[in-house]
């Protein structure tokens, strides 16, 4: 997977000035677009299509301030067809027009090229089984809200504290199968699982494959397939995020699967309270590498 990143930050460097389709490149790296986009979101914090534009500005800042080229030669040399589109690509970066970085030199807000290495501590065991489970539904109460990488999503808790107490109740009556109880569940996440992006967010339970889905309710459909589950137990949701971390830059680097699409589910199996510590699984689609 280390291989795979770092080739892939080569790729981009040649592709500087050439359309970067990906999905072609892939093949050549051994593992699937899904899953390469996912990791490198989360070990570089920042999606792949944020780090080619913050490479190509970095580099096309050289040719502003050379000022051999007019802007619009420049634009399209970086894939912009006119100044304007250029512009605001380049004023995002670097915090100032082309134009005006061209009469000034500066200022300039280079993003140095990355480069991945493992380091795998182990010092703390990683409590993960791998389950493989037939196709099953997800049943419950469904909303869209932007991704929020740190701290409690009041999106999601405000659409959990809108349902009446009753219906918790009626929903973890509902559940009759693995993840158990009352689940957490993100779909239709972006591959590049861009903070303020939007997913799926659906608060329910686990249905085995015939068991029908009450018409009030959101359902989404999951298919049979393997499943990586990371327990732990600690300050919600700060322990959980924290896991969610280190499933990408410990777990997956040195295990022989990979994120395949589906959707995430966090079941709570004991909780304080008042919320403020936890016990949950992470589940996570996964396929051999």
């Amino acid at each position: 997977m280390i291989s795979a990143l770092n080739r892939l930050v080569d790729l981009v460097e040649e592709r500087l000035t050439d359309e970067f389709d990906l999905h072609g490149l892939v093949g050549s790296l051994g593992t699937t677009e899904y899953h390469l986009r996912r990791m490198f979101s989360s070990l570089a914090g920042m999606p792949l299509s944020e780090y080619l534009r913050r490479r190509r500005m970095t580099v096309a800042a050289g040719d502003v301030v050379r000022g051999e080229d007019d802007l619009l030669t420049i634009a399209v040399r970086y894939g912009y067809g006119s100044t304007e589109a250029f512009g605001r690509a380049f004023r995002a970066v670097h915090g100032a027009g082309p134009g005006d970085v061209r009469r000034d030199g500066g200022p300039l807000r280079a993003q140095p090229q990355l480069r991945f290495h493992l380091t795998v501590e182990g010092s703390i065991p990683m409590d993960t089984r791998i389950a493989d489970r037939p196709a099953f539904r997800l049943a419950g109460h469904a909303t869209r809200v932007p991704l929020i990488h740190h701290g409690v999503n009041p999106h999601i808790q405000q659409h959990i504290t809108a349902l009446p107490p009753q219906e918790h109740v009626r929903l973890k009556a509902l559940g009759d199968t693995e993840p158990a109880g009352l689940l957490q569940v993100c779909d239709d996440v972006e591959p590049d699982a861009a903070e303020g992006s939007e997913l799926t967010y659906l608060h329910g339970v686990a249905l085995s494959g015939d068991t029908p889905v009450p018409d009030d309710l959101d359902a989404i459909e999951v298919p049979a397939g393997k499943w990586a589950v990371f327990r732990t137990a600690g300050p919600y949701p700060q322990a959980l995020q924290s896991t969610w971390a280190a499933t990408a830059t410990e777990w997956f680097p040195s295990n022989p699967w990979r994120l395949r699409p589906g959707p995430s589910i966090v079941a709570v199996l004991d909780r304080a309270a008042d919320f403020s510590t936890a016990t949950t699984e992470l589940w996570l689609p996964v396929e051999p590498a």
